[in-house]
Parts: structure tokens; C-alpha cells; sequence
């Protein structure tokens, strides 16, 4: 009887030493490192579990097993410069982003792919009426990878041309995020296998209910339908998309629909997820046919997730504000950049070049939104300009440098999208897209609220305090 006392306190400083030894070893922000050692030892046991289950990068060691096998043919990198590739595409006052394009390569180790088409696509309202049409006329495969898969009246429109194309013989795979797909219930993966398609859940979670700050989850959206047509950017298949149905959650957002080279991107991002998560390797010509060229845009997909694809987005970010002369323009639903970030923003704007930044004044989660205006004094004392726009919620996520480069996609400026989710990003160097955007930021302008510096620094003592409470964590937001 007297051995358990001591057995149990030799149980807890095993786990306990295990803990802080791994995270001392394997976190690469010493912060990070330091602040997890604290809670291990504060909380004996409980902190040990919290940082197996919230610490622990399980992807790397899952994804370990898929690595070393030969790259498929249709995925060789292709060797052509950059360069050439943008040669008289750009007016001589944007040919500095050539800079910017051999850093995004660098950071890649994808090319910069000519021939593309990309068409703006706004909210449910215009983009999943042509994402079904899509795959209403599939003739050999599609691939549809969302963070969320609402069982709802979109979500049934998605569920019925599914089963429909794989009914007609058309091979189908639909990852859902684990978390993401218990935004409703039921989920919507039962549906989907009861009716024929091949569906699968990323990383499943011990927790069976709705977690927005779940770590290591699949923010990607993506379409591909017979390896030649695409969808991506932020929107996920839930109705509140559709604006027209109004509602108290409507909530606005962007897609594009992507046609030619950069689809094989799309594609190989879809492709790396499904064999992680099933298994299956997705090869051959029914899933990466040869695109030819389908318009005159230059245009990279850009992977980032918490495996061998981390820190990317955020380099990328960097280095196109290194490279701005212009003009820079955000729009993000979450906009929690860490410090280098917030470095690299100041510099640009200190070095004359105008810096815009959109943000959401009503925020569908509260907590990013308070942890959000307790850092904002870090851009507004240096001249950054920041826009609060109206409702309804706007979850768009929009880069323009220069009136000739433009990203956008699922990634946002926030930590949670940097450093501990798998997102998906499609940049492009074209004058013409990026007008378009630059038309869509005005229109968001005309009706959003300038923020100021003396706003902030207005806020009442306990709103204050709230915020920086909340801005503590931040990392995890």
C-alpha cells in the first residue's frame, strides 16, 4: 500500500522530464519551448498531457512513412526559369517582382507556371453554382479537400453532384477536416460514403465536438475536377457563404476558378493530403492530365502546413512586402502577425510605400478579434493605414504589391494559418487580376471604417485589459 504514493510521483516526473526534454529538443521557437517547460512544471501530469496533446507536431512522425518514395512524372519539378517566364508579362514598373518570384521559388521549390486563367468568384452566391456545374460535367475524376463541409442546403447540393458523378463511373475522393466537419450535425461524411463517394476525415481528433482553435488542422479548399479545371481560395461549402440567404451568419468570401498549368499544383496538394490521410497514391493521367494553356497569367500554388511546407506562406509574405516600391494591400478575417511581421510591415511602410490593411469590425470569434486590436498600435504608430469593414463578415483573404502581384487563398495572417494549420495559396503576376482585386478592396473601402491610433489608445482600461489577456495567446488563436 505504501509503494503507490511513490510509484505515482516516479510516474509523474518520468512523464513530466519526458515532456520538457521533447520540448527543449524538438520546438523551434525558444519561447515556445520556455513557456510549455513552465506549465509542465506548474501543473505536474496536466501539463505533461496538454503538451502531448496541443505541443506535439504529430504530423512529421505520421507523414514520416509516405516520404523517400519516388516523385511520380507528372510532379518532376519543372526547370524553367522564373524569369522567363514573366519576360514582357509585367510593365517596366512592377519588373522588379522578378525579385520576388525567384525568392518565392526558392522558398517553394515549385516553378512559376505561364498559361493560366483565373476568374474571381464571389461568395457562395457566384462560386458554387459554377463548382457544381464543374462537376456536373466531370467525365474522369474529381478531388474536393474543405475545412468545412456543412450538412446543411449547400452542403446537400455538394453531397447530391457528387454521388451523381460517381454514379456515372467518375472517380471521386472528398477529404473533410475532422474538426471542420463537426461544425454541423450530423456530419456530413456519413452522407457521403451512404451515397456512393469516397470520402475520408483528416487527422481525427480524440474530441467529438467542435473545436475552432484546434491545432494541426486542413484549412486547404480545393477542387479539381478532371485534373484540368479548379477551385481554391477561403471559401468552405457551408450556406452562411451564400449572401443572398442573408441570415445573421452570412459571411462574404473569395474563390477563384483556376484553369491550365497551376492546376497540377492544386492537384499535387490535394494528392499529398489524401495519401497521407488514406494511404492511396493518386497517379496517373486520370488525375494529373497534361494542361495546356488556358490564359496569359503566371501563377505558383503555395503549400504551408506544420510538416516539411513550414513557414513558407509566412517567408512568402515577407518577402513580398521586401519587394513592394508601390503600394501594399491586405485583407484578412485575422490579422495576429508575430513580430517579424509586424517588422517587415513597419519597414515597408517607413520606407514611403502606402500599407492598407482590412479587417473584419465584427469578428466571428471573438477572442482573435480582441487579441487582434490590442496590436494594432504596432502598424498604426508607423503609418499603416487599417480599415474595419462593415457587415457582414468578411473572411476574404487578399494580397496585392504593386498593382501587379496578388496572392490569395486559405491562408491568414494569423498563427494559427503560419504555423499550425495545412493551407493552400495561389500567387499570380498579373496587372489584370490585380486590378480586379484592387477594384474589390475599394468597393470594401468605400463602406469600412478608417481605425486610428487615438481609437485604440481610447479604449477603456478594462477593454484593454481584456484585449491583452487575450493577445497572451495569441499563438495558439
Amino acid at each position: 500500500m505504501h509503494f503507490w504514493p511513490h510509484f505515482t510521483a516516479a510516474l509523474l516526473l518520468v512523464v513530466d522530464v519526458w515532456a520538457i526534454g521533447h520540448a527543449v529538443l524538438y520546438k523551434r521557437d525558444s519561447r515556445s519551448a520556455v513557456g510549455w517547460c513552465g506549465i509542465i512544471l506548474v501543473f505536474p501530469l496536466l501539463g505533461a498531457i496538454l503538451y502531448l496533446l496541443l505541443g506535439i507536431n504529430r504530423i512529421q512522425r505520421r507523414a514520416a512513412h509516405l516520404r523517400g518514395r519516388p516523385i511520380p512524372p507528372e510532379l518532376q519539378p519543372d526547370h524553367t526559369s522564373d524569369e522567363s517566364v514573366l519576360l514582357h508579362h509585367l510593365p517596366d514598373q512592377a519588373d522588379h517582382l522578378v525579385t520576388l518570384a525567384r525568392i518565392v521559388r526558392s522558398i517553394t521549390s515549385r516553378p512559376l507556371l505561364s498559361g493560366n486563367r483565373l476568374r474571381l468568384l464571389r461568395n457562395g452566391d457566384q462560386a458554387y453554382p459554377a463548382m457544381l456545374e464543374a462537376i456536373a460535367g466531370a467525365h474522369t475524376s474529381v478531388t474536393l479537400s474543405s475545412y468545412i463541409f456543412a450538412h446543411d442546403a449547400s452542403g446537400l447540393a455538394f453531397v447530391e453532384a457528387l454521388a451523381a458523378a460517381a454514379r456515372r463511373g467518375v472517380e471521386v475522393r472528398v477529404l473533410i477536416d475532422d474538426v471542420g466537419a463537426r461544425y454541423s450535425f450530423p456530419p456530413i461524411t456519413g452522407l457521403l460514403q451512404r451515397r456512393g463517394v469516397r470520402a475520408a476525415t483528416f487527422m481525427p481528433t480524440f474530441f467529438h465536438w467542435r473545436m475552432p482553435y484546434g491545432n494541426l488542422r486542413n484549412h486547404r479548399k480545393l477542387l479539381v475536377v478532371d485534373g484540368r479545371r479548379g477551385f481554391t481560395g477561403g471559401l468552405n461549402i457551408r450556406h452562411n457563404n451564400v449572401t443572398a440567404a442573408g441570415g445573421r451568419d452570412a459571411t462574404r468570401d473569395l474563390h477563384a476558378e483556376v484553369e491550365g498549368p497551376v492546376i497540377r499544383h492544386l492537384q499535387e496538394a490535394f494528392a499529398e493530403d489524401w495519401a497521407f490521410t488514406t494511404g492511396e497514391r493518386l497517379e496517373g493521367e486520370r488525375w494529373f492530365p497534361t494542361n495546356t494553356a488556358a490564359g496569359g497569367v503566371p501563377a505558383r500554388g503555395i503549400t504551408d502546413g506544420p510538416d516539411e511546407d513550414y513557414d513558407k506562406l509566412r517567408r512568402v509574405l515577407m518577402g513580398a512586402l521586401a519587394c513592394a516600391r508601390h503600394r501594399v494591400r491586405i485583407v484578412t478575417p485575422y490579422f495576429l502577425p508575430d513580430n517579424a511581421l509586424v517588422s517587415q510591415i513597419n519597414i515597408t511602410a517607413l520606407r514611403g510605400v502606402p500599407v492598407d490593411i482590412l479587417i473584419p469590425r465584427h469578428n466571428n470569434l471573438r477572442l482573435v478579434s480582441w487579441a487582434c486590436m490590442a496590436q494594432l498600435w504596432q502598424v498604426l504608430e508607423r503609418g499603416c493605414r487599417v480599415w474595419r469593414t462593415e457587415a457582414p463578415f468578411d473572411h476574404s483573404k487578399i494580397m496585392v504589391v504593386d498593382d501587379a502581384w496578388c496572392m490569395l487563398g486559405s491562408g491568414n495572417w494569423d498563427p494559427r494559418s503560419l504555423r499550425l494549420n495545412f493551407e493552400f495559396n495561389v500567387e499570380a503576376y498579373d496587372p489584370l487580376l490585380a486590378q480586379e482585386l484592387n477594384d474589390l478592396i475599394d468597393q470594401k473601402m468605400a463602406n469600412a471604417q478608417p481605425l486610428t491610433l487615438a481609437d485604440v489608445d481610447g479604449r477603456s482600461l478594462p477593454v484593454r485589459l481584456r484585449d491583452g489577456v487575450a493577445r497572451l495567446f495569441s499563438p495558439y488563436l
